[in-house]
C-alpha cells in the first residue's frame, strides 16, 4: 500500500539488479526516478506494474542496461508511443505494457528483440498493422494482442513462431484472410484467440496441425466456407468457438475426433444438412450451440441433446424430433409436411410460374432489406435459455423507463443497475450501465463479459445478454443484462434497514445454511468444473444474489481473473497477470503484501463471509480495531460461547420447529443447533486463516455445510 512518486534518486544506488514496485499505489512524479535507473548498469529485472503511474511513456526506457530482461509497466494510466528505438533493449525476455492507454503503432524495430519469450500489449489502443518482424521472435511463448485497435491483415511471417503457446489478436480491427502460416504453429496449446475482427475468407485447411491446441476461437468476423475437415485432427481441442460467421456447408463427420471437447459454438452461421449423430455421443461435450442456421431432420436425444439447458438448436426451422421439451413436430409429420408441399408444387399450373417467380423476387429483396437494417442496428448477442436475443440502447431504455431513478436498484464501483422489463418478451430483468467516466469501468466490463460467457451454474448470476452500442446522445454506452432476482442481495437481508422499530426482513438459520452452501457450490465449480478456473476476487453479501425460492447466486465479475501459470523468463521469474481491488474486510491479507491472485484468497472471502452470515456482524464494524478483526472475534469465543456471538435476530424457533418433537425434546434440540452452529463457525474460521496453506478447500467447504445441513434436518 506505498503511496506517493517513486525517491527521483532511486539509481544512485547503482549495483540494484532486481527492482521491484509492483501492486502499489506509487506514483511517477516527473518519472525522474526511472531516468535515474538507466544509471544501474546490472538491472536486470524493473517490476512496476499495478500502481498510479500516469504520464507519458518516457523516452529514457530505451537507456536501461542491456542486461535487463524483464520488463513489466502493465496495469497503470501511461500514455504515448512505444519508441521506436525500443530494440535498445536487446537483452529483453519479458516486455509487459497492457492495460495501459498506449496509442500509435507496434514499432516494427521490436523484431530485433530476438531473445523476447513473453510479450503483452493487450489493452490498449494501439493502431496501425501489426508488424511483419514479429515474426522474428523465434523464442517467442507468449503473444497478447488483443483489445487495441489493430487492423489490417496478420502477417504470414506468424509462422516463424514456432515456440508460441499462447497468441490472442482479439477485438481490434484485423481483415484480411487467416494466414495459412499462423494455423500451421503446432506449437500453440493454451490459446489461439481471433474473435471480434472482420477476417474474411475460409478456415485453412493447415488447421489441423493445431493438434496441441486446447482452445480456438473465431466467433464474429466475417468467414466463409465450409469448415475444414482437417479440424478434427485437433483431437485435444476442449474449447471450440466459430460463431457468428458465414460458414456453410455440412457439419465435418471428422468433428467426431474431438473426444474431448467440452463446449462447441457453430451458432449464427449458414450450415446445412442434419445434426450428426456424433454429437450425443461425445462424452464430455457438456455446452453445444448449434442455432440460427439451416440445419434440418431429426435432432438428438443423447448426451448433451438430452439437457436442454446444454445445447440449443433454435432457429433451425426445418429440425424435428428430440426431447419434449423443444417442442418440435414428430420426424413423422414433418416428412409428411415435406412430401405433401412437393405434391402442391407439381400441381401448380404452369401459368402461375412467372407470378410465384414474382413473389420469391419480393420475398428475397424484403428478406434482404431486413436482414441489412438488423446488421446496421446497434446490438449485442447473448446467451438465455442457450438461445441467442439481440438487444439495442433503445430496447434497454424502454425497458428500464428512461433508465429512470424509481426503477434504480443499486449502485456500485462501476455503475448503476436498473430493474426493467423487456417489451419483446416481457421478462423482467436487471441492467447494469457501466459508467465509463469511472476509470477501469470498461476494463470492468469486458473482465464481467469474458468471465460471464463461458460459465453455467445453477447458484452464478445468469447473464442474458450484453450491449455495447451508443445512446441517444453518441456517447458510449456499455450495459450487461441479467436474470432479475427478486429478493435482492445478502447484504440486504443480514444488514436490514429498520422500519420503525421491527426489521423488515430476516433470515432463518436454515436459510442461511442453504445460502452458504449455493455460495460455496459457487465458487467449487469457478475453481475446478468450469471451462477453466475463474477466481472471483470480490466475493462479498452484496454480490450474493436471491430469486424468489431464496437460492443464492454469485454475480459481479468485474474482478474475475482466469488463473493460469505464466512462461518464466530465462531468470526463473514469474508473475501473473492479476491486478487485486477487491473489497475491504474480505480481502486475503496476502494481497494486501502484493501476493498473487489464488483459490486460497476467494476461499479467505468465503470464510470471512460465512462468519457475517451467523455472527450478523460486518468484517469492517466499528467494534473492530487493529488487534481484532471479525476472524479472531469469533475465533476468541470458539466453541465455549458460540451461542453468544450468533446473530441473535435468527429465528431459531421457527427452525426447531421443523424437527419431530417425537424424535427429540426441546434441549435435545438446542444442542443440536449449537453443535451445527459450533461446526459451521469451525468452517469459517478455517477458510479466513492468515496463512494461505491453512485454508480450507472450497470443495471440502461445500461437504461439510451439506453434512450439517443433513445433520440439522435429517
Amino acid at each position: 500500500m506505498f503511496t506517493g512518486p517513486v525517491p527521483s534518486n532511486l539509481g544512485r544506488l547503482n549495483d540494484l539488479y532486481w527492482v521491484i514496485l509492483s501492486r502499489n499505489k506509487l506514483e511517477a512524479g516527473d518519472w525522474s526516478f526511472f531516468t535515474s535507473l538507466t544509471n544501474c548498469s546490472n538491472l536486470q529485472v524493473l517490476e512496476l506494474y499495478r500502481n498510479e503511474l500516469e504520464g507519458a511513456l518516457p523516452k529514457s526506457i530505451t537507456n536501461f542496461s542491456a542486461n535487463l530482461n524483464w520488463l513489466t509497466i502493465g496495469q497503470n494510466q501511461i500514455y504515448g508511443s512505444i519508441p521506436m528505438n525500443i530494440d535498445d533493449l536487446v537483452g529483453l525476455n519479458a516486455l509487459f505494457m497492457e492495460e495501459n492507454l498506449l496509442t500509435g503503432i507496434i514499432p516494427p524495430t521490436i523484431g530485433n528483440l530476438k531473445g523476447l519469450q513473453s510479450l503483452w500489449l493487450f489493452d490498449n489502443r494501439l493502431s496501425g498493422q501489426i508488424p511483419f518482424s514479429i515474426g522474428n521472435l523465434t523464442q517467442l511463448n507468449e503473444l497478447y494482442l488483443e483489445v487495441n485497435e489493430l487492423q489490417g491483415s496478420i502477417p504470414s511471417s506468424f509462422g516463424n513462431l514456432q515456440a508460441l503457446i499462447t497468441l490472442n489478436m482479439s477485438y481490434n480491427n484485423l481483415s484480411g484472410e487467416i494466414p495459412k502460416e499462423l494455423v500451421s504453429i503446432s506449437s500453440l496449446s493454451r490459446y489461439l484467440d481471433l474473435a471480434y475482427n472482420s477476417l474474411t475468407g475460409s478456415l485453412p485447411l493447415e488447421v489441423g496441425k493445431l493438434n496441441n491446441l486446447l482452445q480456438f476461437n473465431v466467433s464474429n468476423n466475417k468467414l466463409s466456407g465450409e469448415i475444414p475437415s482437417t479440424l478434427g485432427e485437433c483431437e485435444v481441442l476442449v474449447y471450440l468457438y466459430m460463431d457468428s460467421n458465414h460458414f456453410e456447408g455440412s457439419i465435418p463427420q471428422s468433428l467426431s475426433n474431438l473426444k474431448g471437447i467440452q463446449e462447441l459454438n457453430l451458432s449464427n452461421n449458414n450450415l446445412s444438412g442434419p445434426i450428426p449423430a456424433f454429437l450425443g455421443t461425445l462424452r464430455l461435450l457438456q455446452y453445444l450451440n448449434l442455432s440460427f442456421n439451416n440445419l434440418e431432420g431429426e435432432v438428438p436425444t443423447t448426451g448433451v441433446f438430452a439437457n436442454l439447458s446444454s445445447s440449443s438448436v433454435t432457429g433451425n426451422n426445418m429440425l424435428c424430433g428430440g426431447i419434449s421439451e423443444l417442442h418440435l413436430p414428430s420426424c413423422s409429420a414433418q416428412k409428411s409436411k415435406i412430401k405433401g408441399a412437393l405434391v402442391t408444387k407439381i400441381v401448380i399450373p404452369s401459368v402461375f410460374g412467372l407470378a410465384l417467380f414474382g413473389v420469391l423476387l419480393s420475398i428475397f429483396f424484403f428478406r434482404r432489406r431486413r436482414v441489412k437494417k438488423s446488421e446496421n442496428r446497434t446490438s449485442s448477442i447473448g446467451i438465455i435459455d442457450g438461445q441467442f436475443i439481440r438487444v439495442s440502447y433503445s430496447d434497454l431504455h424502454k425497458a428500464t423507463d428512461g433508465f429512470s431513478t424509481s426503477n434504480l436498484i443499486g449502485t456500485g464501483s462501476f455503475g448503476t443497475v436498473y430493474k426493467g422489463v423487456l417489451e419483446s418478451s416481457g421478462e423482467e430483468i436487471a441492467v447494469k450501465v457501466f459508467n465509463l467516466q469511472q476509470e477501469g469501468s470498461s476494463k470492468s466490463f469486458m473482465a464481467e463479459c469474458r468471465a460471464l460467457r463461458s460459465i453455467r451454474h445453477r447458484n452464478l448470476l445468469k447473464v442474458i445478454t450484453s450491449c455495447s452500442a451508443f445512446d441517444f446522445e453518441g456517447k458510449e454506452f456499455k450495459a450487461i443484462v441479467y436474470e432479475f432476482m427478486p429478493n435482492g442481495s445478502l447484504d440486504e437481508w443480514l444488514h436490514p434497514e429498520m422500519n420503525g422499530r421491527e426489521r423488515v426482513r430476516n433470515l432463518r438459520f436454515g436459510e442461511r445454511l442453504n445460502i452458504a452452501i449455493d455460495v460455496a457450490s459457487a465458487l467449487d465449480y469457478l475453481h475446478q468444473y468450469g471451462p477453466m478456473p475463474i477466481l472471483h476476487c470480490d466475493l462479498k453479501p452484496s454480490n450474493v444474489l436471491l430469486n424468489k425460492d431464496m437460492m443464492a447466486h454469485v454475480g459481479d465479475f468485474g474482478l474475475a481473473r482466469f488463473l493460469f501459470i505464466n512462461i518464466a523468463s530465462s531468470s526463473g521469474i514469474q508473475t501473473s497477470t492479476v491486478g487485486l481491488k477487491g473489497s475491504i474486510g474480505y480481502v486475503a491479507p496476502e494481497y494486501g503484501m502484493g501476493g498473487p491472485a489464488s483459490i486460497q484468497g476467494d476461499a479467505y472471502s468465503c470464510g470471512i463471509l460465512l462468519l457475517e452470515m451467523f455472527t450478523g456482524l460486518r468484517p469492517t464494524d466499528t467494534m473492530f480495531t487493529d488487534d481484532v478483526n471479525l476472524h479472531k472475534y469469533v475465533k476468541m469465543n470458539f466453541p465455549e460461547r458460540v451461542k453468544d456471538i450468533t446473530d441473535p435476530i435468527m429465528h431459531l424457533q421457527e427452525e426447531r420447529g421443523k424437527i419431530s418433537n417425537s424424535i427429540v425434546g426441546k434441549a435435545d434440540e438446542t444442542d443440536r443447533l449449537l453443535e451445527c452452529l459450533v461446526s459451521i463457525f469451525g468452517i469459517g474460521i478455517r477458510c479466513s486463516e492468515d496463512e494461505p496453506s491453512k485454508r480450507m478447500q472450497i470443495e471440502a467447504v461445500v461437504k461439510e455445510l451439506q453434512a450439517i445441513r443433513e445433520s440439522f434436518f435429517g
